[in-house]
């Protein structure tokens, strides 16, 4: 079984590294040949399952503490399993301890802004976990392979053809990660890397099941005609956006249960090393505490009289009722 170092090395992206999504297997279950696929996925499910209890203990010690909030970043292809990620790994926690955010297409409000503004406005508050499924990367993935995109944010002197405009994105980013940072929010970011084949499988999954037709567009195999533009975009946005403060990982997408055991795995880790504490009172606190206990104790125990249902007066009613007379 790994460890949350073996964890960490194998698929935390180091900062200033080389990417290349080839040495990445989307299929990879464990290093560990000897088990078969049902033990690996038994192990899978009992780290997920111990997991979803430590992240419902640290959202708790999160809010107590009002001192960080968490910020969840998932980026992937379609059908990568961005939705049943968030539903199965934080399916213990409080639900009004997290927002989800979902970002679509930009409206025209959202044109009239910076591209950051519209992810600042969703930002967690403190004690609190926010997820971006999709987020401000979008502007140097979608908007990357499609750059007429850029005509739409009508930028001042924007040119996406000069490798220039790229640059200032991943750095306007960074900053505004670092900031983040600095101000109280960690930024955990999620690569879910998902096969072309696995992708397939699950699109045509969803046109031949009825009940998951909804989940298809059309517009998925636009998309899907550019896999190989957006590799090259996945792979230059994590060599120049992960950093010491906001890390990306890199997680194998094709088999759920791994995907879903190991950024449950991560996330716990995360929020691990925030070293959070329940709030110490002061002694006046302390007294007004005790104060209030003496108070409790010293009720007098309240006596509640016992409600009778309609049934129960009826059947008392036919007991005191003599037999009718005609006298």
């Amino acid at each position: 079984m790994m460890t949350i170092e073996d964890v960490l090395n194998q698929f935390r992206v180091p900062e200033d590294s080389k990417v290349k999504l080839r040495d990445h297997d989307p299929a990879w279950e464990t290093d560990n040949e000897d088990l078969s696929e049902e033990e690996r996925c038994k192990i899978a499910g009992e780290v997920l399952e111990k997991n979803i209890e430590e992240l419902s203990e640290a959202q708790q010690l999160l809010y107590a503490a009002d001192s960080w909030s968490v910020l969840v970043i998932l980026q992937a292809m379609d059908a990568a399993g961005k939705d049943g990620t968030v539903k199965h790994v934080l399916s213990g926690v409080n639900p009004q301890g997290i927002h989800v955010t979902n970002f679509k297409r930009p409206s025209e409000e959202e044109l009239d802004h910076d591209f950051l503004w519209r992810c600042s406005k969703a930002l967690p508050e403190r004690g609190r976990i926010g997820i971006f499924n999709r987020s401000y990367y979008e502007e140097v993935l979608t908007v990357k392979v499609h750059p007429e995109l850029v005509t739409n944010e009508r930028l001042p002197d924007a040119d996406p053809d000069r490798k220039k405009f790229w640059k200032n994105r991943y750095e306007s980013i960074n900053d505004f990660e670092r900031h983040l940072s600095r101000n109280g929010t960690r930024v955990i970011k999620f690569f879910l890397n998902v096969s072309r084949e696995e992708q397939k499988r699950r699109q045509l999954e969803r046109i031949n099941d009825p009940k998951k037709n909804w989940k298809f567009a059309a517009a998925d195999l636009v998309e899907r005609a550019h896999w190989d533009q957006y590799m090259d975009a996945y792979e230059t946005l994590l060599r120049e956006t992960s950093t010491r403060q906001a890390p990306w990982y890199i997680i194998p997408a094709d088999k759920k249960w791994v995907c879903r055991s190991l950024v449950a795995e991560i996330l716990a880790y995360e929020i691990r090393q925030l070293n959070l504490e329940y709030p110490k009172l002061t002694e006046a606190q302390m007294q007004v505490l005790a104060d209030c206990k003496v108070q409790l104790e010293a009720e007098e125990p309240v006596l509640i009289p016992q409600v009778r249902s309609k049934e129960d007066k009826k059947k008392s009613g036919k007991g005191e009722k003599g037999p009718r007379s005609d006298d």
